[in-house]
């Protein structure tokens, strides 16, 4: 199989490749990046036979359709996604070539939605938002609709992570871009809009115990799983997503530098040169990075993605809690490996379905999640204990439920 990794040399599409490599079944892998040096280093980093490099403009629609050209499947890790998500995909389906991404924006997630009918006419199965959350996250929700409950009435998905070793501006303006736009949680079974920033926002805002992570405050963030599983998903009644970054110094700094008005994006002139002033406060936040994780002890990477799952199981209230954490792999391998294993079950045409869709209508959920664990142990990021089920009964009795993961 052919699979093109585009953003294959950043952060997270660096990881998406290694991932892809321990695949003997990937004969050609290519890393596609803007910057063709970087694109290279990674392929000799990884050292495997049948890898190149190539470089590409996400802007030039005859670059998308050179480097995808001959591709079993196309794994999409550029960012930001509300600038370049919809615009790849279209690229995608023009080249009926297979696609996933690991989107985690909420408004371009709902544009590629209504490239559907033009996905089914040209075959072409297209799966969206298969990173972390949204991603794993969706595929607990719907590992419990189909073998764990009757019926699911709530979720709550809740994540955490930091201290990896770098993060790159699109990151950092993801997170600005959360904090300043409205966000959807369906509640009740209808959608109220939140402000993370704003007094909505911390109503809804709620402290949890994040598994080997510790405890911490979660706001609330604009990723898709809100508006995808009450679609997806008849008779749910709630969906949230809640979010925040370690250590909250850092994530505080963010949330202020927004508060502060400097996240604009019209330019301003200072000292007779143009600004940009969102540009300002992404450089100075990152130059305060390293200093504020030092200050709070953060030595390497860790995260933990909660999902909490209401419904009937059995005939009677119950409710899952799923946790995967690590306390040495970060938002790379969070969301690197699970996008990895989507690519390689859909270049292997094991998700069949053409059209557009997220994580949760996969037709075999635990079958992602099997070869996601399945890398992750090839890659030494986490195992067995990484994964932890518990389902509290309607007598509220805790129970471990084993998964074979």
């Amino acid at each position: 199989m052919k699979i093109v990794v585009l953003g294959g040399a950043g952060g997270v599409g660096s990881v998406a490749v290694r991932a892809l490599a321990t695949q003997a079944d990937v004969t050609e892998l290519v890393v596609a990046d803007v910057r063709l040096e970087a694109a290279e280093k990674v392929v000799q980093a990884v050292g495997r036979a049948g890898m190149k490099a190539a470089a590409f403009d996400a802007f030039d629609n005859a670059s998308l359709a050179a480097v995808m050209a001959g591709a079993d499947c196309v794994l999409n890790c550029v960012g930001p996604f509300y600038k370049f998500g919809p615009p790849i995909l279209r690229a995608a389906i023009a080249a009926k070539v297979r696609y996933v991404d690991i989107c985690d924006d909420l408004a371009p997630t709902r544009e590629m939605l209504t490239l559907d009918a033009d996905a089914k006419a040209a075959g072409v199965p297209a799966l969206v938002g298969m990173g972390n959350s949204p991603g794993l996250a969706n595929l607990f929700v719907a590992l419990c609709s189909t073998m764990l409950m009757e019926k699911v009435e709530g979720v709550d998905i809740m994540h955490i992570h930091g201290g990896e070793p770098e993060e790159g501006a699109a990151v950092i303006k993801h997170r600005i871009f959360a904090m300043l736009n409205e966000i959807p949680l369906f509640l009740d079974g209808k959608f109220e809009h939140v402000r993370q920033l704003e007094e909505s926002g911390k109503a809804a805002t709620v402290e949890t115990t994040f598994r080997d992570i510790g405890t911490f405050p979660v706001y609330p963030y604009p990723h898709p799983e809100t508006i995808t599983l009450p679609t997806f998903l008849p008779g749910l009644k709630r969906a949230t997503n809640l979010g925040v970054i370690f250590p909250l110094s850092y994530f505080h700094l963010t949330q202020d530098m927004v508060r502060a008005g400097t996240c604009g994006d019209t330019p301003m002139m200072v000292n007779g040169q143009p600004v940009v002033p969102i540009d300002f406060a992404v450089a100075h936040i990152l130059s305060r990075r390293d200093e504020l994780l030092r200050e709070a002890g953060v030595t390497g990477p860790g995260g933990c993605l909660k999902v909490v799952v209401d419904g009937i199981a059995g005939g009677e209230p119950n409710r899952f809690i799923f946790s995967l954490s690590s306390q040495s792999a970060g938002a790379g391998e969070g969301t690197g490996i699970p996008a990895a294993a989507g690519a390689v079950m859909m270049a292997r045409g094991e998700i069949p379905a053409h059209g557009v869709y997220p994580p949760e209508a996969v037709p075999n959920p635990f079958g992602i999640l099997l070869l996601t664990a399945g890398i992750a142990k090839l890659l030494g990021s986490g195992g067995k204990e990484s994964i932890h089920v518990e389902r509290i009964d309607a007598a509220g009795v805790s129970h471990t439920v084993p998964l074979p993961l």
